[in-house]
């Protein structure tokens, strides 16, 4: 029993580590190049029903009282669903606000990154082939070619 290659084929261990540290690195320097922001404000309408806007703060409320029916009852499922419910929109609120931006960057930076990451993909996932077949393919080709010419 032999040491099969990267994902049990007859792949190159070479091909996969190269390609994945290339992944590696392009993804960090594509991760590391973006910048967070966000606009979460009290007074932020969140969420708006026509003309009246929730706003981030309205969302504490039900919170709140919630917390408070938890803690006089910890059966009472009002308090559980009003808690977890505001949790809930909090969530949505903050990701909702998110922004995400690309820091200014030369070309070649940007080619980079693509090569690293898209190439270390590449050299990945060819890393998963098995080479036996094509050698089986190209020798077996001749002799298939020799039978059918009369």
């Amino acid at each position: 029993m032999g040491i099969d290659g990267a994902g049990g084929t007859k792949g190159g261990f070479g091909r996969f580590f190269i390609g994945l540290g290339m992944m590696v690195a392009g993804g960090y320097l594509f991760f590391n190049a973006i910048r967070i922001s966000h606009h979460f404000h009290l007074g932020y309408a969140i969420y708006s029903f026509g003309a009246f806007g929730l706003t981030t703060g309205m969302t504490l409320i039900p919170l709140i009282f919630g917390i408070g029916f938890i803690f006089y009852n910890s059966r009472n499922p009002l308090g559980w669903v009003l808690s977890i419910a505001s949790l809930i929109m909090l969530s949505f609120g903050v990701i909702s606000t998110v922004q995400f931006r690309m820091r200014s960057m030369s070309a070649f930076e940007l080619i980079m990154i693509i090569i690293l990451l898209m190439g270390g993909v590449g050299l990945f996932l060819s890393s998963l082939k098995s080479y036996e077949d094509k050698k089986n393919i190209a020798q077996a080709l001749p002799a298939q070619l020799k039978e059918t010419i009369p």
